[in-house]
C-alpha cells in the first residue's frame, strides 16, 4: 500500500499527488496523510469522484484517509462532470490582471492565485494561451513563487504573453523570466483568436 505523507503542504498539491498515484503509478489501495481539515475535505472528495472506499482516523495532529478502489473506474453517475476535456476543441485563454484572487484578504488572495497556477496544468490541451496584464506581470519575474509552474507550462507550449507597458511601469522589464514582452495589440488579436477567455 502506498503511503503519501502531505502534511505541510497546501492545497492543491495534496489532491494532485493523490491523483498522480491513482493515475500514473495504478495504486488501488493508498494512504494520504495532511494535517488540515480542508486538504482532508479535497482529498476525500476526490477519491470519492474516483469510486474510492475511504476511511480517515486522526492521530499524531493529522488525518490519515485510506482509500481503495479499482483505478481507471469511471466516477460514479451522481459525481460525474458533464464536461469532458477530451471533447474540447476550442482555444482558451487566462487572462490576470492581478498577482491575487479576489479581494478582503490580500495575503489569502496571493495563495489563492498562487494554487491556481499551480492546477492549471490540470486543464490539459484546452488551455491555450496565458495573457498577464497590470499587477499579473508580477507571477512572471524574479522571486515569483510560481516562475516554476509558468516556465513549465511555456515549455509544455502554451504561449504567455506578459504586457511589456505594465512591466515598464512597474520597472520589471529586466526582472522578467517566463513568457513574451508584447503589446496591446498583440494581446487583442489572441482574445479575437480564441474561443473562451478566462478573466481572473
Amino acid at each position: 500500500m502506498k503511503e503519501i505523507d502531505a502534511r505541510g503542504l497546501s492545497c492543491p498539491a495534496p489532491v494532485l499527488l493523490t491523483k498522480a498515484a491513482i493515475e500514473e503509478e495504478r495504486e488501488g489501495r493508498l494512504t494520504i496523510i495532511v494535517d488540515n481539515k480542508a486538504s482532508k475535505e479535497n482529498v476525500v472528495l476526490f477519491l470519492e469522484s474516483k469510486n474510492f472506499g475511504f476511511s480517515v482516523t486522526e492521530k499524531n495532529g493529522g488525518f490519515y484517509i485510506t482509500g481503495e478502489g479499482s483505478p481507471g473506474v469511471d466516477p460514479a453517475p451522481e459525481l460525474a462532470s458533464s464536461y469532458d476535456p477530451s471533447e474540447e476543441t476550442g482555444k482558451i485563454i487566462i487572462m490576470a490582471a492581478t498577482d491575487r484572487i479576489g479581494h478582503g484578504d490580500d495575503e489569502l488572495g496571493r495563495k489563492l492565485m498562487i494554487n491556481f497556477i499551480k492546477t492549471l496544468k490540470e486543464m490539459g490541451p484546452s488551455l491555450w494561451r496565458l495573457v498577464f496584464i497590470n499587477g499579473g506581470v508580477k507571477l512572471t519575474v524574479t522571486g515569483s513563487e510560481v516562475l516554476p509552474d509558468l516556465q513549465a507550462l511555456e515549455a509544455s507550449r502554451i504561449k504567455i504573453l506578459v504586457c511589456g507597458t505594465c512591466l515598464t511601469h512597474f520597472d520589471l522589464l529586466d526582472e522578467k523570466k517566463v513568457g513574451e514582452t508584447t503589446n496591446m495589440l498583440d494581446i487583442v488579436t489572441a482574445l479575437q483568436l480564441a474561443d473562451k477567455v478566462i478573466n481572473i
